[in-house]
């Protein structure tokens, strides 16, 4: 026990997502932890400048415990503990690709010669993290500030950006640039066919309260990290208000496209005119959407709680995670099927058009993220985050495009819904179709 387990437990935090994600940390050394395995940071460094700092406030103290900081690159570390050879505590850290003293109220280290992006992870040691016994339970930990940064374009070590999230900063400014751009030319007169009501009424507004959220949510997630590339830790808030927004705006969605697909499969009756987004008043729709929303509400912030890291789109490496995916697979399957057997025997041209452009839209939403972390894969670790994220905002933001311009057309959803109300879902009473123009 007293030599192999600190060196597994520090596997297990290392995996587990227990170490600090913030790129500025700030702490204590503790020489406890570190027999259990202190994950103190990890870090995609890259270039050949990369740089780690460390400030300690109390030196005599790490120098009286011979306090080190020990770097290993992930994958070297992962060999080392599926090594078929027997290796000791103290062989297992001199391994260490570095290897930091730390007896100076400052020091640093550069992180040089990476031929590409890798994650490096940093472990405190001391001389107990290795001792057969440890007694001395009152010592003092070792107050620490660290930062960990990558060459900017002009090669100096003063970015706390890792190297998967790179870009992601620029990306979210084009992107909130992009949502303003296009308020200022479509908000006026998506808001003018709002208030003239119309059998695409309510759709509307739901679609564009998914918008919105997705609009704030990516507005939370550039203000979290403009103050990010300045200080290495970013506005916490900012970012779970970021994964907030993107939560609900996920179960808005999914209950406009349950209740539409719902409207057509399941009971081909008219829609209330006071409330026409409604489940149909049968007990199996009512359990079936209850049970879908709730189930993904629930998936969904549990992998928030899994994944502590500010960001909406995970990688899915968690068991939330892969529910998560399950589950959307599911979904697109089970209403891409009920979808395609209404348009195999539908005759009407009109409507088929528009039954199949509503069912893209809906796989795409739903499939986007399964297939983007699958895709995500076949590339390096410090790509994967990019792909997923930038990718599912892109697909989801051109899929509610599609149905916008679905349910927005003139030509369209307005005339397939004029030819039976009965047959389709969100319309009004047919006596009151007249009264609505654009």
């Amino acid at each position: 026990m007293g030599r192999e387990r600190p060196l597994w437990l520090a596997w297990v935090a290392l995996w587990s997502g227990a170490c600090a994600q913030a790129k500025t940390v700030q702490g204590g050394f503790s020489s406890a932890r570190a027999r259990a395995g202190q994950v103190v940071a990890q870090f995609q460094f890259h270039g050949d400048c990369a740089l780690l700092y460390v400030r300690i406030n109390n030196v005599a103290t790490a120098v009286e415990k011979e306090a080190k900081l020990h770097l290993f690159q992930a994958k070297e570390w992962l060999k080392l503990q599926e090594s078929n050879q027997e290796y000791s505590c103290k062989e297992k850290l001199s391994k260490a690709q570095l290897i930091m003293n730390m007896n100076a109220t400052e020091q640093n280290v550069t992180v040089s010669q990476v031929p590409y992006p890798d994650t490096w992870v940093a472990f405190y040691v001391d001389k107990f993290t290795c001792a057969e016994t440890y007694e001395n339970s009152e010592s003092e930990d070792v107050e620490f500030e660290m930062m960990l940064l990558n060459p900017d374009a002009e090669g100096n070590p003063v970015d706390h950006f890792s190297a998967g999230e790179s870009g992601l900063h620029e990306f979210f400014f084009l992107l909130v640039l992009a949502y303003f751009v296009a308020a200022c030319i479509y908000a006026q007169s998506l808001w003018q066919t709002i208030k003239k009501g119309g059998p695409m009424h309510t759709v509307l507004k739901v679609l564009s309260t998914v918008l919105l959220l997705q609009a704030a949510s990516a507005f939370a997630n550039y203000l979290h990290f403009s103050s990010y590339s300045k200080n290495g830790v970013g506005t916490p808030f900012m970012g779970s208000l970021a994964e907030l927004c993107d939560i609900i705006s996920q179960m808005q969605m999914l209950y406009l496209l349950l209740s539409l697909c719902m409207g057509w499969t399941i009971g081909r009756m008219k829609k209330s005119q006071s409330k026409p987004l409604q489940w149909d008043s049968t007990p199996t729709s009512t359990a079936i959407a209850a049970i879908v929303v709730v189930t993904q509400s629930i998936l969904l912030i549990w992998e928030q709680f899994e994944d502590t890291d500010h960001h909406s789109y995970h990688s899915h490496q968690s068991l939330a995670g892969g529910l998560l995916i399950g589950l959307r697979i599911c979904l697109a399957l089970s209403l891409g099927c009920s979808l395609y057997q209404i348009i195999r025997i539908e005759r009407s041209t009109l409507k088929r058009e528009f039954y199949i452009t509503f069912t893209k839209g809906c796989i795409l939403w739903f499939l986007c993220h399964p297939c983007l972390v699958s895709i995500s894969l076949m590339f390096r670790d410090y790509q994967q985050e990019k792909i997923i994220t930038i990718g599912v905002i892109l697909c989801q933001l051109f899929s509610m495009v599609l149905l916008y311009r679905l349910f927005v057309s003139h030509s369209l959803y307005w005339e397939v819904s004029s030819f039976s109300s009965v047959t389709l879902p969100l319309t009004v009473a047919s006596g009151h179709k007249s009264r609505h123009h654009f």
